[in-house]
């Protein structure tokens, strides 16, 4: 993988574009911190283990929906496996976490150049904020959105979101109340949840290469295009300012 240090030559303020980002995956490599601790919490509750190539698909979806649909969890063993895990990442996990390298760069370039930054994870808001935090990169950003602190919340609920596109619509719509806010918007994220909520929500895809994605995945979403660097990220990002071609904020 190739992620390098943007080049600063490349400005894409005049366009007043807002770029949202997934957060695992696409800013922060877990780097085991959410597979691991997963695997913790099945194996304290005597569950069985999927093999690596399952435990990684469970980094993008929400969690609760993964665990059933992909590692045959059953669904009253959810919330205790959950809320193991929570606890194992708080207290391991998050500091096994490193930011991608040239991520730190870009974020620092775009908010000099006056984008609107934002997050949408399917990772709980207070955890995301408290992860962003933890590697100084919250600053960068306008607006941070997640699912609900209480991940056992059902449809119906106050403060349930079901899935990416709420998460995105709620990011969008903070994004739109910012006195600047009618701008247009990209989504930048490596799952294929990522193309398809930026997808009901108006707005193109960009799909980074150093995620969590299967091979074909992004492109079966009908990501905009594939980028394989920070530096390939910052001038895609210019491209589609130029155009002017997002969907509107």
């Amino acid at each position: 993988m190739d992620v390098t240090t943007p080049s600063p030559a490349i400005n894409i303020s005049a366009a007043r574009t807002a770029v949202i980002f997934d957060l695992d995956g696409t800013l922060v490599d877990p780097a085991g911190g959410i597979t691991g601790g997963i695997e913790h919490a099945l194996r304290s509750m005597s569950l069985p283990v999927p093999d690596d190539a399952v435990l990684n698909s469970l980094i993008g979806p929400k969690l609760a929906d993964a665990l059933v649909r992909l590692a045959g969890v059953p669904g009253a063993d959810v919330e205790g496996v959950i809320a193991v895990y929570r606890q194992w990442y708080r207290d391991h996990g998050m500091a096994m976490s490193l930011v991608y390298p040239g991520v730190r760069e870009l974020l620092a370039q775009l908010a000099q150049d006056g984008v609107s930054l934002a997050v949408a994870t399917q990772k709980p808001e207070p955890l995301a904020k408290k992860l962003l935090a933890h590697h100084g990169l919250a600053d960068f950003f306008f607006v941070i959105r997640g699912s609900h602190a209480d991940e056992s919340l059902m449809p119906g609920d106050e403060g349930y979101r079901p899935g990416k596109s709420e998460i995105i619509a709620a990011a969008l719509q903070a994004l739109a109340e910012r006195p600047d806010g009618s701008q247009p918007a990209v989504m930048v994220g490596d799952r294929h949840q990522d193309a398809e909520g930026a997808r009901s929500n108006g707005l193109p895809c960009i799909g980074v290469g150093w995620g969590f994605a299967a091979d074909g995945e992004l492109a079966a979403a009908g990501v905009d295009t594939v980028v394989h660097s920070t530096q390939e990220l910052a001038s895609e990002l210019a491209l589609r300012a130029g155009k002017g071609n997002h969907g509107a904020v």
